[in-house]
Parts: structure tokens; sequence; C-alpha cells
């Protein structure tokens, strides 16, 4: 790495960037500082010597395997006081008739769960129990039931992922998913087809020095701000970085990172090239990118023949596309088309990253199909500095699907078939079901027709999550028994438990510890396949909170009491070595042990030298269609954004970086002007289908013209809850939408 300071890549000659709208990440800390008031020794231990629970980049303290400077970002910052508050007073659930309506924040703030609450039909809140009464009455209800569970992905160690999944699987059911279904399911249904691997090939040193790196709907400095430093070094070493997007993100544009201090100073310019596109407009500039790598004779056609099948179907397919028709559904030129073309092929390396601005569509399966494409074209797999990249969004999703807790799949992300539920059947000690379960959204669905009898939701909030909260909050209502296993309240507990047939169910709130209040330590799995363990961090602990593996395997346990000992573990040591043994690929994930340990499998990169771990070898090009978007004169394609947050956890009502309240309309200016729309107007947008509502503020962007932006979780209540993508049931966060200015 480069230590001389470099001008050539500074945002700014003014110092620290004064006067320019950037997050003051100096307030962040002062702030971190004041919230953990009372367990301040406490949270430093945590920062120092845990796993950091918040974006999947990884960490030993606040050191990471990527570069020799301290890892931390305002996101683990701010996660900080949910790991160090104190007890909630729990005589503030006896009637919750006070709490209904509060925003989310607020319900956090009011402390930790301490211990099992349960409201029974017809009351008018909580009232305290114990745990062996809790679980006594939840149990029944298990047996035999029409049960869905779902994990959320904040900082879920694997242990508990792989316990909860084994548990259910023990009750009959394969209807477990967690929220990798949310963000990069359609990832894992393509990779997995196309390159045999549903995962990074690369490491984050792969960024340093590659040649180009090519972010796709994903903006890292919203959701992973530690990787800002990784391609400020990147930019020392000479690497470019190009951006394809709907919005021209201001933290992708130029960024401050405070832990450097030349960066610090005088800023970071990141992005050297960006094209803006429609969106849903991936396909079509994609495509067309491909399009020019062919025509121009700058694939790769001799690594094409050695490593890979399908190049020919995907010629065809792309001779029947016309630029004029690409050019349509990108919302770019063909000529920006070719500038990105003749970056790939003139690189001698790159890496493709994306996120959920490519998955979070009804086709996003054939969105990563056409980034895969593009790698493949060229050879950029397998190799240093080379990669294809889903990044994660938080430290528990890579490793949710591959512990099993997935509807679709088995521990080590094997189909669910009658030959894989015989194995595991063998290993555990009891039969497996065969037949694949509910997806998180499928769930919901259930609930909704009155055919679910439970759910169990650890963590998570369905409310703020998925399209439609209306929708989702009479599907809770209508269950027998709902278990919410968390941390802190949430909105969707609030719910009153009607019963299918409005004679009453109940509600059950169970406390959960953090990761770092687990004995024997647990793991988290990286964007780069990093299996990291997270050592227990001496400190308070609060009431009676237990760890999910553990509250889990005893409810699967009272349930069907013959299958306990083989459902129950002594500790996390004991998981892990279950761990290892039913996912081959986590060998050495049993000998973690201590601060720091590691093991990142599969080594710096998957399919190294271009071998595939496909049936025979190759990797697989994918012909790609356009698909059939239709936009009504005077529609505006609509996509749902992240602000100051985590997840749904909304830390700010306004972003630091392009100064967007919760409420903000994203518009161009193009489209602004045409309308006669000032900054601050006051709009509707009424959703083309179903007549969905949502009122907010103009505010212009550097958007493409025809798109607009709001925030998620707020615009979830313009989007068609039966929108998901065809394979990986994904939903779809977008909205085509139409636009009128209301009095001021």
């Amino acid at each position: 790495m480069k230590r001389r300071l470099d001008p050539r890549n500074w945002a700014s000659w003014k110092p620290f960037g004064i006067g320019e709208r950037k997050p003051n990440n100096y307030l962040e800390l002062v702030k971190a500082f004041r919230s953990v008031k009372g367990n301040r020794r406490y949270a430093w231990r945590i920062l120092t010597q845990g796993t950091c629970d918040g974006c999947a980049l990884g960490t030993k303290g606040m050191r990471d395997w990527t570069m020799d400077e301290i890892h931390l970002c305002n996101i683990r910052l701010r996660l900080l006081p949910l790991n160090t508050m104190p007890a909630l007073d729990v005589s503030v659930l006896e009637d919750v008739s006070a709490l209904e309506g509060r925003k989310s924040a607020e319900l956090r703030d009011l402390g930790r769960l301490p211990y099992p609450m349960l409201r029974r039909a017809g009351e008018p809140g909580f009232t305290r129990i114990g745990w062996d009464e809790a679980l006594d009455l939840a149990a029944p209800h298990l047996r035999g039931s029409r049960l869905g569970v779902y994990l959320t992905s904040r900082g879920v160690p694997n242990e508990n992922y792989f316990a909860a999944q084994k548990a259910v699987r023990a009750l009959g059911s394969n209807s477990v998913d967690n929220a990798a279904r949310i963000c990069h399911s359609p990832s894992t249904v393509a990779l997995k087809e196309t390159i045999g691997a549903a995962a990074t090939t690369c490491s984050y040193t792969d960024w340093i020095g590659s040649d180009l790196i090519v972010f796709i709907g994903s903006n890292p400095s919203n959701n992973q701000p530690v990787a800002m430093k990784y391609l400020y070094h990147a930019k020392k070493a000479g690497t470019k970085i190009a951006m394809v997007n709907a919005y021209r993100e201001p933290g992708m544009d130029k960024y401050w990172v405070p832990s450097n201090a030349e960066s610090a100073l005088f800023g970071t310019k990141i992005t050297d090239h960006f094209f803006g596109v429609n969106v849903g407009g991936d396909i079509g500039f994609l495509n067309g990118v491909l399009k020019h790598l062919i025509e121009n004779g700058w694939a790769d056609e001799a690594w094409i023949d050695e490593h890979t099948t399908g190049f020919d179907a995907v010629r065809r397919e792309l001779a029947g596309q016309s630029w004029e028709s690409l050019e349509a559904l990108a919302g770019a030129s063909r000529e920006q088309m070719f500038e990105l073309a003749e970056l790939l092929g003139r690189a001698r390396s790159a890496v493709l990253v994306w996120s959920m601005g490519i998955t979070q569509h009804t086709y996003g399966e054939d969105n990563v199909r056409s980034i895969v494409n593009l790698a493949l074209a060229r050879g950029f797999v397998g190799r240093d500095r080379c990669g294809l990249m889903p990044i994660r969004g938080h430290s528990g999703v890579q490793g949710g699907a591959e512990m099993g807790a997935y509807a679709t799949g088995l521990p080590g992300g094997l189909p669910i078939t009658e030959e894989n539920a015989r194995r595991f059947g063998e290993l555990w000690g009891f039969e497996v079901p065969t037949a694949p379960g509910l997806t998180a959204t499928d769930m919901i669905d259930a609930a909704h027709r009155g055919e679910l009898d439970v759910l169990v939701s650890s963590g998570g909030n369905f409310l703020e999550v998925l399209p439609d909260p209306g929708y989702c909050r009479e599907a809770l209502s209508r269950l027998k028994l709902r278990v919410h296993i968390d941390i802190v309240l949430s909105s969707q507990m609030l719910v009153p438990a009607e019963g299918p047939d409005g004679s009453g169910g109940d509600v059950l709130l169970l406390p959960a510890q953090t990761r770092y209040e687990m004995v024997g330590g647990v793991t988290e799995t990286t964007t780069e396949r990093r299996i990291i363990l997270s050592p227990e961090i001496p400190g308070p602990r609060i009431g009676e909170a237990r760890p999910e593996w553990q509250i889990f395997t005893e409810l699967a346990g009272r349930a069907r009491p013959e299958l306990a000992d083989r459902l129950r573990y002594a500790g996390t040591a004991e998981i892990r070595a279950d761990i290892e043994r039913a996912v081959p690929f986590y060998a050495g994930v049993a000998g973690l042990s201590a601060f720091g340990d590691n093991v990142q499998y599969g080594g710096r990169h998957l399919c190294p030298d271009g071998r595939f771990p496909t049936a025979d070898g190759l990797g697989r090009f994918s012909p790609v269609p356009l698909p059939a978007l239709e936009r009504p004169d005077g529609a505006f394609m609509v996509a749902t954004r992240r602000g100051k947050q985590f997840n749904s956890m909304v830390h700010e009502r306004r972003d630091g970086f392009n100064g967007a309240t919760r409420e903000a309309v994203l518009m161009s200016a193009h489209d602004a002007d045409r309308l006669g729309l000032p900054d601050g107007a006051p709009v509707e947008l009424r959703s083309v289908t179903g007549g969905r509502v949502f009122r907010g503020r103009v505010l212009r962007a550097p958007l493409t013209p025809g798109n607009l932006q709001i925030h998620w979780p707020e615009g979830n209540v313009l989007l068609d809850a039966g929108r998901r993508s065809s394979a990986a049931r994904i939903p779809d966060y977008n909205a085509l939408a139409m636009i009128t200015k209301l009095p001021s």
C-alpha cells in the first residue's frame, strides 16, 4: 500500500471537508460515548475483544485481515447501546395501549427484555412468567402444528442458526427462513446455478490493486462504511472504480475516512466512472456491455472455451436484442455501455460487486446472471484481484443460509431432496422432512389465510421489513400463537392475537442474549467467507435472558421429549463440532475457541484457476432475456433506499450524505423542473396497481430521470406484497407510481 500523499485522489482542498455535506464521524464517536454512559468499560471491551455484530466485513476487535489499520464504523458504534443498555421496566408492558404507535427507536430505547412475558387474548398487556411456564405453554402448540420460524440477521451467530434449523426439522417442518432470503437469495440461486458456489469468489484484499472495481446497485458508503477505507487504499494502488446505479450516491462520489489522516483531511474521490441507469434497467445495461465486449473482440474466447459452457447461446440471445431495446430498458445510451465495456475489456483484473439494488426485484436472479456473464466473458474469476462479490449488509446473513436456516435448503446449502434429508436424518438421529418449507413471505401469506398456527420470530419485524405493513399486521393477528425471541421490544410484538377465527391467541416474549453474552463464544461468517470466533465478553447480564440456540432446542425438546437428548447441547463448542460434521466445507470451525480464531473456507479464492465446483467443472453462461417492463405515461419507477440506519433500525431522521429526511422523495432536477416541483414540495405517490399511497416531500438529487427513491421501511406502504421473484421468492422492493403535487 502506498503511504505517500496523492492529491490526485483528494475530494477537496478544504481541511476536513469544512462546508461539505457529509456525516460527522467524530460527532458519532461523541454520541457513542454518551450513549453507553454507565457501561463504557463494557462497551470498550466489546469493541476491542468482540467480532463486530454490524456489517459483514468482519473483525478481530478493531482489526481485520485486509489492512493494518483500525476497523471501526458508525454502524458498530450505533449498535453499542443495544449491547450495553439496562433492562426495561416490565411494568410498561402491563398495558401496551400507551406504546402503540410509538416508533421502533422509541421502543428499543425502553431497554432490554429481561424476562419471559405472556399476553393472552383480550388482555391489555403482558404479564411476567417463568421460563418453565413459557416453554411448557409453547411446546404443545409446536407439536404437529402448522409452524413457521423466522430468524433475522441482527448479529445472529452461526450457532443460533444451526441449532434453530435443527430444532425446527426435529419438529417435522422445513419452514425455517432467515433474512438472507430478503437480501441475497437471488444471488444464492444464480451463483449456485452458474459457478457452483453461493458465495463471493474473492477476498477484500483483492480490491486493493485490482485494475477495476464495478459496484452495481450497491452503496457501501452507507451500508459497509469500513469498505470505504479499503477503497481509499485501492485508489492509492491505482484501482479505477466504476458505479452502475440509478442514483449517484454522494458517499460513493467522495468520502472522508475518519481514521486515515490523508482522507480525513482532504477526503477521497471514490468513483471514477458513473453510469446512471433506470431502476430495474440493469439487465438492459449489462447485456449491452456484454454485447459490446463480444462485438469488439474483448471477450476472452480462449478462457471461455476452456473453462465455460453456454457462451454461444448467450451470443445468439444478445444478437436478437436491439440496441434500441437495450437503451430503452437501461435508460442509458449504447455509448455509455461501450465505455464500461472498454474499461472491462482493457482491464487485466476486475472485481464485480453488487447488493440489494440488484437482488430485490422480481427478476433478481436474472440480474445476477447478467453480472456473472460479464465476469465469465473476461475470466475475472478464481485469480488474484478478480472476483464476483455479492457484498453482505449484515454479519449474520452469509452464515444463516449456510447453516441451513432456509426453507429451501439444508446445511451447507444442499437442496431439500429425499437423499439429502436421509443423510441429515442419519446424522442427527431423527427423520428430516423431504418437502421444502414456507419462506418468510409464504409464512405471512399462510397466516393471512388462516393456514398457519404458530410463528416463532427470532428478532426482525415483519411490519417493517416486508411490503404492505397493513397486510402483515392482519396476518400476524390471525395466529394462535406468536413467539417473539428478541433483545428489545418491536412493534410487531404489540399486535394483539385475535386468532384465525377471532377466538383469540397468545403472544409470548422470550428474552435473548447478545452474541457477547454467550458462554463459550460464537462465530459469524463474513462476506469473504471468513468464519470468526467472537468470545464471551465479561460484563453485566440482563435478567433471565438466554442464548437463542438454547431457547430453540429446549422448545423442540419439550415438544418432542423422545428427541430431547439429540437436540440439546452442552455449549457452543458442541454446536460447532456438530456444524463441522454437517457442513464439510466449514472444516476447522470446531477448533475455533479464542479471540480472533478464524478460518476462511475455500481460501482466498473460490473457483481457483477457472475450476468451478459444478458437475462438469465448467462455469455456465446464461442467456438473459430482457424483462417486460411497461411504464404507463407519466409513471415513475420508485425504488426504496436505505439512509441513516442498520437494517430497519433507523438511527437518524436525516441522512448526513444527502440531507434527505425520512419523508424525502428523491427526484432528478430534470423531472422536478418539468413538473414544477421545488425542493420541499409536498407530493403524493400512488401505485399504478392497487392504489397504495405514500406522501412525502421532494428533494432534488442526481437521479436518472423517470426514477424516484423513497426510504425503506417508510416506503413499504407503496409496495405490492404479491410481487416476488419466481425462484428465490424475494419481495420486489420497487413500485410503479404516479406523482401528484399536494397543497402546501
